[in-house]
């Protein structure tokens, strides 16, 4: 993989050894696992039996320019973990040889230990040299209190800090009671740093991580390219020399935007935020883009404050019933059109439409999103990559320019000619999302030629196959082939009450019409009025109609 100078399966015990040291990068976030996580730790340990079994731990992803000293870029509460729970280990030994059992050689053994997976205390100033050094607001506690074996506060202490202590607590009271002997608490240790491993990547420097990172999450492993993202903006505000209180702001400001995104979509958040200021970025190439562009404090402070302000909106574009949009209903449709759709790419031309123009012009935006959506992505299918890149040019001229001109959007926008022929022959399989898609367009196409109002959200319509998914009988002039070209297309769906619907199941057409003929949905009562027979050719033509209708209802004036 681009950008890794090395990876490898190591144990923690080679993760430890050989005078390897490891720090967690200052700014990255504290301590946070809980109960739950400790458990599953405790149990995939418990299981662990005599023979060679193995339990593997996931990715770290660690920074050097020397192979000695590492940053963990992902990894580190997994790595305190283990450091604690051996701790817990450590305290249970000191613990025997205070009291006189084997005295000796348990504290031979706690400072063997010690010394291979913890550091060593200078035997001069008493001060702990740990191989793992935590953030600057975890490391005073754990080197001043945990690691020197020390009853541990619990007064003036953080959050994290009252987590590191629980963390000890709940590893030191199930240990003590599962080993009894200093010789079963040291084979305990040596049993488990052989048999827990990781998959270790090494890179050179926070561009080639943030680069792991993109490639990892695409791949499905969910790391925290945010947090890679964070250490590199407090890193840009620390080289100033600041006051606690900038450090403490920055912070606040970080901790509301991740609270209101969440880590795993902070990354797609960015990229939507960035592209609504700048030039298109690639996801590869957005940090590499951050990173040149943000290099003083200012820098630093105004883009976490607007990435605050932002994420309200980027949220609320996501949810059609956010309370940013009580009262304009217009404008929740639109959304959730596009949720619907499930539509994403024109996220960077809402934000610059909704920060830069009035209420009207960010509904004429959306409006034609949702048209351009419904036509270039549901029924076109074509490639979003160069649809996003012309929002994103849009973006920019609405910043600028302070103007909405629709024009700008006709390069993605698929004319009358080219949409009618693809709604024309559009096949939709039968999905939960393709369910909900065969709605609207049957619900819009009512609304438009009949002026009906049919509540999506409502269990009294379901979307129903003229020619049966498994027909019987009835169907047996239509060739199998016939049926599999058929059967899924616009032309053979229709909306039907659920109540008449359920009496019909696979019946002919000719027992169809009359069930039809009894809806209150105009379009399913046409059928009846309009069709003797039910054949791939009426198929064909009543999507053709339909493509007709369509290409009036989802259209743009240019």
């Amino acid at each position: 993989m681009k950008g890794i100078r090395d990876t490898s399966s190591d144990t923690y015990r080679q993760l430890m050894g050989n005078g390897l040291r490891y720090e967690i990068p200052k700014f990255q976030r504290d301590y946070s696992w809980d109960m739950e996580h400790w458990d599953d730790l405790w149990q995939d340990i418990c299981s662990l039996n005599a023979d060679e079994s193995e339990h593997y731990m996931g990715y770290l992803v660690l920074q050097s320019s020397d192979n000695k000293n590492f940053q963990i870029i992902d990894g580190q509460q997994r790595l305190t973990t283990m450091s604690i729970l051996i701790l817990a280990v450590l305290k249970c030994l000191q613990e025997l040889s205070d009291k006189g059992i084997d005295a000796e050689q348990n504290k031979r053994r706690k400072d063997a230990l010690m010394n291979s997976y913890i550091g060593y205390l200078d035997p001069v100033t008493l001060i702990s040299k740990s191989k793992l050094k935590l953030n600057r607001n975890n490391d005073d506690y754990y080197r001043n209190y945990i690691v020197p074996l020390q009853t541990l506060p619990l007064r003036n202490i953080n959050v994290s800090e009252k987590q590191m202590r629980s963390c000890f607590t709940w590893f030191y009271e199930r240990i003590k009671k599962a080993h009894v002997t200093g010789e079963s608490l040291a084979g305990f240790v040596d049993s488990i740093v052989d048999k827990l491993f990781f998959t270790v990547i090494k890179v050179s420097d926070e561009l080639n991580a943030f680069k792991v990172f993109e490639t990892l999450n695409a791949r499905g492993v969910k790391l925290s390219s945010a947090d890679l993202l964070k250490n590199y903006l407090f890193s840009v505000v620390d080289a100033t020399t600041p006051h606690k209180s900038e450090l403490d702001e920055m912070e606040h400001l970080w901790s509301k935007v991740i609270g209101k995104l969440g880590s795993e979509k902070f990354p797609e958040f960015l990229r939507f935020y960035w592209n609504s200021f700048n030039k298109t970025v690639r996801k590869n190439d957005l940090f590499k883009t951050i990173r040149k562009d943000i290099k003083t404090k200012g820098d630093a402070f105004s883009l976490i404050r607007e990435l605050n302000t932002s994420a309200d909106v980027y949220m609320a574009l996501q949810n059609p019933d956010d309370d940013l949009w009580k009262g304009k209903q217009e404008i929740s449709s639109y959304l959730r059109e596009l949720k619907l759709f499930q539509i994403k790419q024109p996220f960077s031309l809402l934000l610059a439409t909704y920060s830069s123009l009035d209420e009207s012009e960010f509904k004429k935006v959306l409006r034609a999103c949702s048209i351009i959506s419904f036509r270039y992505n549901v029924i076109g299918g074509l490639n979003p990559n160069e649809q996003e890149n012309t929002y994103n040019a849009v973006a920019l001229s609405i910043r600028k320019n302070r103007q909405f001109n629709i024009n700008d959007l006709r390069d993605i926008y698929p004319d009358d000619e080219r949409f009618e022929t693809e709604f024309a022959n559009k096949i939709l399989k039968n999905t939960p999302r393709n369910h909900k898609i065969a709605k609207y367009i049957f619900a819009e196409i009512e609304r438009y030629k009949y002026h009906t109002d049919i509540d999506l959200n409502s269990d009294l319509y379901t979307v129903e196959h003229i020619l049966p998914e498994n027909p019987g009988d009835a169907w047996n002039y239509l060739t199998e082939d016939v049926i599999e070209r058929c059967v899924y297309r616009l032309g053979n769906l229709t909306l039907l009450e659920k109540n008449i619907n359920k009496d019909i199941g696979s019946d002919g057409f000719e027992d169809k019409k009359a069930a039809y003929a009894k809806s209150n949905i105009q379009v399913t009562r046409s059928i009846n009025e309009h069709y003797s027979e039910w054949t791939e050719e009426t198929i064909s033509k009543r999507q053709a109609r339909l493509a007709v209708e369509a290409k009036s209802i989802w259209r743009l004036q240019f």
